[in-house]
């Protein structure tokens, strides 16, 4: 469709990004009679096509950026200050499937005046009921039990002799979550009601008293101190604030000898080298990694060893977070561009309204 076209339609166009909705079709033919959605074809998602898009106008003066996938619509790259000086002063609203966003930047997005709305309240519940598996691997050695279950017989009894003496229940030990969100709130919860365990937290924002209550949880304004006090850390913050990695050299030396780590996050903010270097030396007996830091390439001195249980990328991959991702991207378009407020802002905080828009 010729720009032209989309500006006499008279309605807010979406730029569509990705595969079309699969799932809340309902919602999707309701959605697309109120706004006129565009979608670049796979070709035109690639960076220097969609770039030239963007400088021909040719999608239009779009209101909205509607990414109803993580594992598509991601084919122009970041949202970076090369790319989005192109985007049309008339977009208000990027959302976008997914947690994470280290792949837009969204400081650079809010001096535009755009919003940018994730998608993680859809992925809490698949995401921390990993987590808790990954928790429970790190205390039971899973990877090397299940590994040796389907390797020889040998191998069977070796595990079955040995594996215990080095083997824990999780209740009474300390969990320490690094980002106690709606889903590091969500994996302390059920890690306190199903193991037993203690929760001690840091964060840049202190949960109010009341969900502290619910969990028991001990918030420490020392993160170094919170990590030297935990049996088993937790990375569940979406981002770096300031870019660097959460999780290095340094940092592991405040870790417990013999504690455990898990990563949910993103496997930019653990340096794995010096993971792996922790393992060697036995500050770490136990480590989870769903992320990786170059995945697909996984670490290959992490997957040498017994004490580590990698996945896929895979916690929040449940069907019933495909469909709430499509949804709740979809729900957050619809009210900004009715003149409500977002669902899940995650930079709302960081857009300066003009003073001629103040209402006084």
């Amino acid at each position: 469709m010729a720009s032209t076209a989309l500006q006499s339609a008279n309605k807010p166009i979406v730029l569509h990004i990705g595969d079309p909705v699969k799932w809340n079709t309902d919602f999707f033919d309701v959605f697309s009679k109120d706004f006129v959605v565009v979608r670049p074809s796979l070709e035109e998602r690639q960076r220097d096509e969609f770039m030239k898009g963007l400088k021909e106008n040719r999608w239009g003066n779009f209101s909205a950026i509607f990414r109803p996938f993580w594992n598509t619509g991601g084919e122009m790259g970041r949202w970076d200050k090369e790319l989005l000086p192109l985007v049309p002063s008339s977009c208000k609203i990027f959302a976008s499937a997914g947690a994470g966003f280290d792949w837009a930047d969204v400081d650079l997005l809010a001096e535009r005046g755009i919003v940018y709305c994730n998608s993680a309240a859809a992925s809490t519940e698949a995401v921390a009921d990993f987590a808790i598996f990954l928790i429970l691997a790190t205390f039971r050695n899973l990877t090397w039990c299940t590994t040796a279950a389907r390797a020889s017989p040998e191998e069977f009894k070796k595990c079955h002799e040995n594996a215990a003496v080095v083997s824990h229940n999780p209740r009474g030990n300390v969990l320490g979550v690094i980002g106690l969100g709606n889903i590091g709130y969500e994996i302390a919860r059920k890690a306190y009601l199903a193991f037993g365990m203690k929760i001690k937290y840091f964060d840049v924002v202190r949960k109010d008293a009341a969900k502290e209550a619910e969990i028991e949880a001990e918030f420490l304004t020392d993160f170094d101190a919170m990590l030297a006090v935990s049996d088993c850390v937790v990375l569940a913050t979406p981002a770096s604030p300031d870019g660097k990695k959460v999780i290095g050299k340094e940092r592991l030396s405040h870790f417990k000898m013999g504690s455990r780590f898990v990563n949910i996050a993103r496997g930019s903010l653990v340096d794995e080298e010096a993971v792996a270097d922790a393992v060697d030396e036995g500050r770490l007996v136990g480590v989870g990694m769903d992320v990786h830091e170059f995945e697909p390439k996984v670490n290959e001195r992490l997957k040498a060893s017994k004490l580590v249980t990698l996945t896929s990328h895979n916690a929040g991959g449940t069907l019933e977070t495909h469909m709430g991702f499509e949804s709740l991207a979809m729900r957050n378009i619809d009210a900004v561009l009715k003149g409500k407020e977002p669902l899940t802002p995650v930079n709302k905080h960081l857009i300066v309204v003009p003073a001629s828009k103040i209402k006084l």
